[in-house]
């Protein structure tokens, strides 16, 4: 189990003194990985897209390549995880040479969350196609890890054309992990076939249970290793104890999940200083219950992964 903190991105200010400080507070307790959201437009509140966007113009966010550039320099240990970047809006060999810099910059310590976004405004203002950015998405994969293998490639896709051409630098490994985010069963079954990890934004309980079975399905069905697809929770803490926060943590355990990320924003909190005392409690709190935690996983055969389907809510004509 990996424990990780999210980057208050809307809360922490402007002050590069601050940034630097949450980030080596969240080294120095303990945390395995630091977590970054993007937005790269935020909505008029009193507009229609607005209304429906969960965050507005007013919030700040900072974008996360620049952002984990800036980390890198002031850290050593922890993890980058863009928890995520919306992907399809934003071009992919940009995107693939941006996290390959980040990579060399931080040392290999960059995982890469991905996710298609739910905000149309955004896409528009970016000039990217809404309408088929999950379609998009897969072959921005595919891309993006041919783009960190191979120093030239010629790729002829339905969406992108490289002619004989690389980025560099590479990354370090030659591939940086990706992560994927969503709740959409499309999400579940594109992560099972293409992915390191799902980034799971569902509350403890019964959806998120269901979800879990759904993408332990979809993983055997690709011919995967369940261990091979992680799990990251995220713990709000606004209006809960340390200790409620524990619990969820618990629960998260014990369904399967490899990673966790605690969640300081919308707490009420004011200054920089009260998210890194947060963080540090919430560090305190959980440590003496997560110690030598594991994960356990299980296979199937054919047979049973259909029987497995049908309970986990998926149509066994879906599994190859």
């Amino acid at each position: 189990m990996r424990i990780g903190v999210v980057f208050p991105t809307s809360e922490i200010g402007n002050d590069p003194a601050a940034i630097r400080d949450f980030a080596q507070a969240a080294e120095c307790a303990g945390f395995a990985h630091l977590v970054a959201y993007d937005h790269v437009l935020g909505a008029n509140a009193e507009s229609e897209h607005g209304r429906r966007a969960r965050y507005k113009h007013t919030h700040a966010f900072h974008e996360p390549f620049v952002l984990f550039g800036f980390v890198a320099a002031v850290t050593t240990r922890i993890e980058l995880f863009t928890g995520i970047i919306v992907l399809p809006q934003r071009q992919t060999v940009l995107a693939a040479k941006q996290a390959a810099e980040i990579d060399v910059l931080s040392g290999s310590r960059l995982r890469l969350g991905i996710a298609v976004g739910p905000n149309a405004f955004e896409y528009e203002g970016l000039g990217e196609n809404f309408g088929n950015r999950g379609q998009r998405i897969e072959e921005q994969i595919d891309l993006m890890r041919r783009l960190w293998r191979e120093p030239l490639l010629t790729y002829r896709g339905r969406w992108h054309s490289v002619s004989d051409a690389g980025i560099n630098p590479l990354p370090l490994k030659r591939t940086i992990p990706i992560w994927n985010g969503g709740r959409a069963d499309a999400v579940l079954e594109r992560t099972a076939r293409l992915c390191d990890g799902w980034y799971c934004l569902i509350e403890p309980g019964d959806e998120a249970r269901a979800a879990i079975r759904k993408l332990r399905v979809y993983v055997r069905a690709a011919g995967r290793d369940e261990g091979a697809v992680g799990i990251e929770a995220r713990i709000p803490i606004a209006g809960r104890t340390p200790e409620a926060c524990v619990e969820d943590a618990m629960w998260w355990i014990e369904a399967g999940a490899t990673h966790l990320s605690f969640h300081t924003m919308e707490a009420g909190f004011e200054r920089p200083m009260e998210h890194i005392a947060a963080i540090g409690s919430f560090m305190r709190a959980l440590r003496p219950f997560v110690a030598g935690a594991g994960v356990a996983y299980r296979s199937g055969s054919a047979p049973q992964l259909a029987v497995d389907a049908r309970s986990a809510g998926i149509d066994p004509g879906r599994i190859p």
